[in-house]
């Protein structure tokens, strides 16, 4: 009996250490937090988990602007939750499971759409939230006033991100630094195409409409997701071993300029490191309203036939923008500025205006009292409505042709392929960059960054 009675005693003793076990762990459940605090967007993207992938089935009907579809994301919670946010801008949500169980959510009027699982998430715990939504998408305009998601044009949807327009059209962790592979399923009426990341799985027709299937298995900040769509004359070809997508607007004419895209991406594979994705392409529409291009991944969007100089900045953000990525908006020079130096450099290439002398075309004509093209410094502004000031262009590109000069050759072009090589579907600051450089250099090169990056005035030594 005292044999019986022990053992029922360490049972119920037992019992009691697993109950208050399973409450403590049940109290450490929080919301993950509704923003990153980016210094320009503060509440874009979400805390307390990471996003593995996406799989987006779209529908879209251009002559009533309607969309509906169905997003799956695949996660892993980086803390115990209770909840978390997605951000998604207007629609109406049909039904929201987490783990194949519905789920309570609700909105805040703006793009904060939180879910509550039927249980908590336990850190470290992959889980799978499954959307159904269906709306008019929006065109969000930005503090600069240049518009952005998805814009409807006179044949379909011209569908660009930078910096917040993802969640007009899909539910995401929009934020630069939670990458995820994608999946795109998007349905068309017949005689359109849609075009989206990655390469091309199928295109098929029933019921008068066509279904287009694009893979992307990069990692892919959500910003630079696409699904422009409408008539189009698509040309796949390849590029040494690489599929390549150029889809043009019939109503435009090609030109020639076009035909530089393979040479472009071989160059700049051959001083920044490999190619960094598993196709390449261009999308040209008809759509000048919009005022700008934008590097989308894999497939750059052109809201017309774009210039030389237009599509190798493009490309050559494949490289630096795409798979090198900045981890908060302040550090945009290190995409701009780099896409503005590859103009340089290509220019150079072809036997045309050299670096240098672009940098020194504009450093002498610029006088110090030009405080509009001086001024912010490349790395020292966190207004929004800057996210593309000049600066970050002319200024950025200058940084890197001063470095060039300053370190030499060698040094410089070892410098921006290890950049390039080395961050690999990464995020980087301008801090870890100037880190690199002094380490490749082997120098102090505090006053030449202070100089270029954070001093509003013209620099005059360095």
């Amino acid at each position: 009996m005292r044999s019986r009675l022990a053992r029922a005693t360490l049972c119920i003793a037992a019992l009691a250490v697993a109950v208050c076990v399973g409450t403590a762990a049940a109290a450490t459940f929080t919301p993950g937090s509704p923003g990153l605090g980016d210094p320009m967007f503060p509440n874009a993207g979400n805390g307390g988990y990471d996003v593995q992938s996406y799989n987006l089935t779209l529908d879209y009907t251009p002559s009533t602007n309607q969309l509906s579809g169905k997003s799956v994301i695949t996660a892993t919670a980086t803390q115990a939750l209770s909840s978390f946010d997605l951000d998604l801008r207007g629609f109406a949500i049909s039904r929201l499971l987490v783990n194949g169980r519905a789920a309570a959510f609700t909105r805040d009027g703006g793009q904060e759409l939180t879910v509550t699982p039927k249980s908590g998430l336990q850190s470290g715990t992959r889980f799978v939230v499954t959307i159904d939504y269906a709306g008019t998408p929006a065109v969000v305009t930005d503090p600069d006033e240049s518009i952005e998601g998805w814009i409807p044009t006179e044949d379909g949807a011209f569908v660009v991100n930078e910096p917040q327009g993802s969640p007009a059209w899909y539910p995401c962790n929009d934020n630069p630094r939670d990458k995820a592979t994608f999946d795109f399923a998007i349905t068309v009426p017949d005689g359109l195409t849609a075009l989206a990341n990655g390469v091309l799985v199928s295109n098929a027709s029933s019921a008068g409409k066509t279904t287009w299937v694009w893979k992307e298995s990069d990692p892919m900040a959500t910003y630079l997701a696409t699904a422009t769509l409408g008539r189009f004359d698509l040309t796949i070809s390849k590029v040494g071993n690489i599929p390549s997508y150029v889809a043009v607007d019939p109503q435009l004419a090609k030109g020639q300029v076009l035909d530089k895209l393979p040479e472009a991406v071989q160059f700049y594979s051959s001083i920044y490191g490999p190619y960094p994705f598993n196709a390449v392409g261009a999308i040209v529409d008809s759509a000048k309203f919009v005022g700008y291009s934008l590097e989308t991944q894999t497939k750059p969007n052109f809201p017309a036939v774009p210039d030389e100089a237009t599509l190798v900045h493009e490309l050559s953000h494949s490289w630096f923008g795409d798979s090198v990525t900045l981890t908060e908006w302040p550090d945009i020079w290190l995409h701009e500025g780099f896409a503005t130096w590859s103009e340089w450099i290509w220019s150079e290439h072809e036997g045309n205006k050299t670096a240098a002398q672009r940098f020194k075309q504009l450093y002498d004509s610029h006088p110090a009292s030009d405080t509009v093209f001086w001024g912010p410094a490349p790395a020292r502004f966190t207004d929004p409505a800057l996210l593309f000031n000049g600066t970050v262009y002319d200024r950025g590109g200058m940084t890197l042709e001063a470095l060039r000069e300053k370190i030499g050759d060698p040094t410089f072009f070892r410098l921006i392929r290890d950049w390039a090589t080395q961050n690999r579907y990464g995020n980087v600051a301008t801090q870890q960059f100037i880190a690199l450089a002094e380490r490749e250099s082997g120098r102090d090169l505090t006053a030449f960054f202070d100089a270029w990056l954070f001093e509003d005035a013209k620099p005059t030594t360095w």
